[in-house]
């Protein structure tokens, strides 16, 4: 059987789909199309304007400045050639048009370079000084090429804009590649790194050093330090190239420390209130999901032409056409050889990725506050995370935090308190050496009683930190073994204060279920099936893939089946068999649970039933495939012939099995061919025309045994009757 998903995957879920920001120099940019002339040369002199006139970032301030006056002597060169042009149109030669170009891909690079520097964080920027120095040296060579091929005599420059150009051309060569780096910067950087080297030692840096620190890189407050804190970690789930992950990582670790160390978030309502990154995002319904209504309709060119829903992996068909993956696959495997939207005959079933459009779906839900988890989404990211809290300095660093986090768990205010679960659960997140020395310290007791907390922030982080910490296996067993805590998580899943809260609940029973020995412990704990059961016929979208996978691994106990049966969770998987959300998890969770023959009758007694299998069998992944080939042979070796003769008359079976035959997993092949065997043998006991005659089974001379044998076949053995040929009227 094909197992659920993993804890490690379930966290990566939840994980934010990242903004990309990449340094503004990498590809390709062009000029607008359709100016010339002096509406081309207006544009490029806005741009250099708009430069000059705006803001200085605390960041790169010596080479944005140096810019500023470059761009303001260009801009005074502009001015003077639009002055004399008299707005005249096409009244250049096709080289200064192109020169003009040219020069606005330059000053568009700039203002783009320029913007980045202002919206990074202040950290970040000094891990990248080096970068973003070269990056303003390049510029400068960029705009010094433009200038040396422009052609000054046919703009019929004035005698003082000629020596302005002159004097521009000097100063974008003149500047060594050394002074592209700002020495104060370097300085403060050089202090940063000092303070990690100290956590590398083992030694926690001085505090009156780290508040100078903080001050010279502006941060002054818990809310600005937090703010630190989000830039980098969405860095590191950017992957930007030529990043050093764990560096990255262990200024985080550091600013986490000196959040807590140096300021005094307990008392800090603004921080108790930050946003989690990427929670209580609004999520579209796609079909029978759960989520929150909105207020706004999809775009028809992000809408797949068959489903009419967002699509999540935009794909191009051979005639050109756009669709979901999912629903073209599932249109071709029924046998349709046309494009649905165009009518034409599909010269073959290639899907190439419409990447282009996947990113603007992107950009789109990024805007109206929208999950959007492509299949790119979460590639390596498990990769970066880990590498990225891996350094010794990372450690250390988040163990003194650890360490400050658990005494304010302990003694500090209902706020200090809920502050602390938030963090801990952040912390708890990434890397299994964090959630080891998190629950070392004795977290878990503590994260327990507040589940019973009053304040819903508390609860829901509480609830979700213990989550987190059970991903690491030892702290599994913490967790089973503190008093009541088992009870306590079933009760957040049954009245928790928030829909998260719960959704986590049901996720951290499925955590725990995955050690054999709590299956039983987590079924016999009073309404903890019965909720998991609810949420998966009532919850959110999310809430539904929690419950299944947590009823999924409950099902692979050996004596689950009477619970689930008597808790209804049985019926809920069968419900869950038309949510294509949760299908292969609910159909893996009914072969395991169909040992039991009321649960066989009355999951094959509803023709919805098989069609739903055998649709997933058609459409769904290798693993949903392989869950539905697996109930549907239980259903035929369990349910008796009455059931394998419902299954063999399902349009498009034989199909459908001999695709899964030739292309399944290997247990879905096996499967598959023992259904194929079981339904020719229910036919053996009736008539059957072959060529010129017909095979009668004499059922006198088989045996009762045999017969027996047949209701409940498995081996994949035909029987061998004894038949007799008669002529054919």
């Amino acid at each position: 059987m094909a197992a659920a998903s993993s804890p490690v995957e379930f966290l990566l879920r939840r994980m934010p789909t990242p903004r990309r920001r990449r340094l503004p120099l990498a590809g390709a940019f062009f000029a607008p199309t359709g100016l010339a002339g002096a509406t081309l040369l207006g544009a490029v002199a806005s741009l250099a304007a708009g430069v000059v006139a705006g803001a200085r970032p605390p960041s790169q301030r010596r080479n944005v400045d140096a810019l500023a006056r470059r761009l303001a002597l260009l801009a005074a060169i502009l001015d003077s050639v639009l002055l004399d042009a008299r707005g005249s149109l096409g009244g250049f030669s096709d080289a200064a048009n192109l020169c003009f170009r040219e020069l606005y891909v330059v000053l568009f690079r700039a203002e783009l370079l320029v913007s980045y520097v202002a919206s990074a964080g202040r950290a970040w920027a000094l891990l990248r000084c080096p970068h973003l120095a070269a990056s303003f040296r390049d510029l400068d060579a960029e705009l010094a090429v433009v200038l040396d091929v422009l052609p000054a005599a046919s703009l019929g420059l004035s005698h003082d804009a000629a020596g302005l150009l002159g004097l521009l051309r000097a100063n974008c060569r003149r500047r060594a590649p050394a002074q592209y780096h700002d020495p104060d910067e370097a300085a403060l950087r050089d202090r940063l790194l000092a303070a990690l080297r100290q956590f590398e030692l083992g030694q926690s840096p001085d505090h009156p050093a780290l508040q100078s620190l903080l001050a010279d890189m502006g941060i002054s407050s818990a809310a600005s330090c937090r703010a630190e804190i989000d830039y980098l970690e969405e860095q590191i789930l950017s992957q930007e190239e030529d990043t050093d992950l764990p560096l990255v990582g262990s200024v985080v670790a550091l600013l986490r420390y000196c959040l807590f160390a140096l300021f005094n978030p307990g008392n800090t309502r603004a921080l108790r209130d930050w946003p989690l990154a990427g929670n209580r995002q609004r999520l579209l319904s796609f079909g029978g999901g759960g989520g929150d209504d909105t207020s706004f309709s999809v775009p028809k060119e992000f809408s797949c032409p068959i489903s009419l829903d967002l699509m999540r992996d935009p794909v191009v068909a051979s005639t050109g056409q756009t669709y979901d993956r999912p629903s073209i696959i599932q249109w071709i495997e029924e046998g349709h050889s046309t494009c649905p939207n165009s009518g034409q005959t599909l010269a073959d079933h290639r899907l190439v990725p419409n990447r282009a459009l996947r990113s603007l779906i992107s950009q789109w839900c990024g805007v109206y506050g929208l999950q959007y988890d492509s299949p790119e989404s979460n590639e390596g990211m498990a990769e970066c995370v880990a590498a990225s809290c891996s350094s010794r300095a990372a450690i250390e660093a988040n163990k003194a935090t650890a360490r400050i986090l658990v005494r304010m768990l302990e003694d500090g205010s209902e706020n200090a308190k809920a502050v602390a679960a938030k963090e801990i659960r952040l912390l708890a997140k990434t890397g299994k050496q964090n959630r080891a020395f998190i629950a070392d310290l004795g977290a878990i007791p503590l994260l327990c009683r507040l589940l019973l907390s009053n304040d819903w922030m508390a609860q829901e982080n509480a609830v979700t930190a213990l989550l987190n910490l059970s991903i690491f296996e030892p702290n599994k067993g913490r967790i089973m073994e503190q008093e009541g805590s088992l009870r306590l998580i079933v009760r957040v899943l049954q009245n928790g204060w928030t829909t998260e809260a719960k959704e986590n609940a049901a996720a951290t029973l499925f955590s725990l279920s995955v050690v054999h020995d709590y299956k039983k412990l987590i079924m016999n704990e009073p309404s903890a099936v019965e909720e998991l059961a609810s949420m998966l016929t009532k919850g959110t979208a999310r809430g539904k893939k929690d419950a299944v996978m947590a009823l999924f691994n409950l099902s692979t106990h050996p004596e689950s089946s009477a619970r689930m049966l008597e808790s209804c969770a049985v019926v809920a998987l069968i419900q869950s068999l038309r949510n294509d959300t949760v299908s292969e998890e609910a159909a893996g969770a009914l072969a395991l649970l169909m040992k039991q023959p009321s649960i066989v009758h009355l999951v094959g007694s509803s023709e919805t039933v098989i069609t739903s299998l055998v649709g997933l069998m058609r459409r769904g992944t290798p693993k949903g495939k392989e869950n539905a080939v697996s109930a549907l042979y239980e259903i035929c070796r369990r349910g008796g012939s009455a059931l394998v003769q419902r299954v063999e008359r399902i349009p498009g079976l034989n199909t459908v099995i001999q695709t899964i035959t030739l292309n399944g997993t290997k247990r879905a092949k096996k499967k598959a061919s023992l259904i194929i065997k079981m339904c020719q043998r229910s036919q053996m006991p009736s008539a059957m025309a072959l060529g010129s005659t017909l095979t009668v089974v004499d059922h006198s001379l088989v045996g009762n045994n045999t017969l027996r044998r047949a209701a409940s076949f498995g081996s994949g053995e035909l029987p061998n009757p004894i038949s007799i040929s008669v002529p054919v009227p």
